[in-house]
């Protein structure tokens, strides 16, 4: 559930394990970001991954169709809101897709390249651009646009008549979505390194929820005001680079729960209302959760497959079948855990115990390692800007 209007009540490319993206933030008349790559070693590259046999197919996969569309930047995810599918291109070109066949409803070109994907209500689109601007249009066009203090590499959200932007230099910013005026500004101060990944923001019935460094912060989204403040995981180390614990997109939510990956310390899952932290297991990844009613699964640094009891944070199964592989976050689905690899292999893993249950090669270049759920299945982008759709017949198979 998203926000309500303004005049009532209101009801996360990842990195490779050995060479960490991240932004340095400096003060220099307000806030500015400026990029950094530092290179971290790792064993994981000194370890030879296993091929993946799959003796006996037991849960079948069938692609449904395909499309091209303009190449993805680093960060660019898929939105997808019922059978609309919109997609925007590092170059600023967004083009609507009908998640039934995958043609093109229209196309808009914002001749201006973009650092996020979009955000939207399903009436509005909101990106951010590597000038650091606020771009909200519908399929007409452009509606308005304002001046960020910072980069944005996470998606907007757009809810509740205003356009939420989470900023590189541990800021939250808010603007009328009718004519993009600027609400508040909440920011936190951290350490000077953050992840260039996407973070976490999203929506829970009247809470706006916030990932500020290792905290999960929930937020009055008319005023900004912080009703919460819960630490995931506190940085510890002697340098900057390793006291980095920056929460991680995707975040998994289950009513009012949230759970979330803490860079490379921890996973746990919060209550959003109450801002109370129900449970939280070590865990060395980089990639964001998923679930379902039962489990919260995430994927190590070192291509181990974990799953959690979503109540208790119990450990259900660990999978070594990728051991050794960069993956994806996984994607939930009834069918089974669907999780893809740096070469554009597609792997769909019991939701008992982890074992593969199927792998399929996308068949792409330059993979985003991404998936998005589709009714009946899912779907699938590659960076090049390949998109395919694949179904998932039911089975009993687990």
């Amino acid at each position: 559930m998203i926000f309500q209007k303004k005049s009532s009540s209101m009801d996360g490319l990842s990195y490779a394990p050995w060479a960490v993206r991240l932004q340095r933030v400096l003060p220099v008349l307000g806030s500015c970001v400026l990029g950094l790559l530092l290179t971290a070693c790792s064993s994981v590259t000194k370890q030879q991954a296993k091929d993946v046999v799959v003796s006996r197919v037991a849960q079948e996969v069938s692609a449904s169709w395909s499309a091209t569309v303009a190449p993805f930047g680093a960060f660019m995810v898929p939105h997808v809101n019922g059978s609309l599918i919109t997609v925007a291109s590092e170059s600023g070109l967004v083009t609507q897709l009908d998640a039934r066949d995958g043609k093109t409803l229209w196309t808009l070109d914002l001749k201006e390249p973009l650092a996020s994907a979009l955000g939207s209500d399903g009436v509005r689109y909101a990106v951010t651009t590597k000038n650091n601007q606020l771009l909200t249009f519908d399929q007409k066009g452009l509606l308005w646009k304002s001046a960020l203090s910072a980069q944005s590499i996470t998606p907007a959200l757009v809810a509740g008549e205003r356009v939420f932007v989470l900023l590189a230099d541990r800021s939250v910013v808010a603007f009328d979505g009718q004519n993009g005026r600027l609400l508040w500004t909440q920011q936190r101060v951290g350490d000077p390194l953050t992840l260039n990944q996407k973070g976490v923001l999203l929506a829970v019935r009247d809470t706006l929820v916030v990932g500020f460094s290792g905290r999960l912060v929930g937020l009055n989204p008319l005023t900004g005001q912080a009703k919460f403040e819960t630490p995931i995981a506190v940085p510890r180390g002697v340098n900057d680079l390793e006291r980095l614990v920056d929460l991680v997109s995707p975040a998994y939510r289950f009513g009012d729960m949230v759970c979330v990956r803490a860079f490379q310390a921890q996973v746990g899952c919060v209550n959003a209302q109450r801002g109370n932290l129900l449970w939280s297991r070590s865990a060395n990844g980089d990639q964001g959760l998923a679930g379902n009613d039962d489990l919260v699964v995430g994927a190590e640094s070192n291509g181990l497959v974990l799953a959690w009891s979503r109540t208790t944070g119990e450990k259900l199964f660990e999978s070594d079948a990728l051991k050794y592989r960069k993956l994806s976050s996984p994607l939930v689905l009834p069918e089974g855990v669907v999780i893809s690899d740096s070469s554009g292999v597609i792997y769909v893993l019991s939701l008992k115990d982890g074992h593969v249950l199927n792998k399929i090669d996308s068949q792409t270049q330059t993979s985003l390692g991404l998936s998005v759920p589709l009714e009946g299945g899912f779907l699938y982008a590659s960076r090049a800007g390949k998109i395919k759709a694949f179904k998932l017949p039911s089975t009993n198979a687990k």
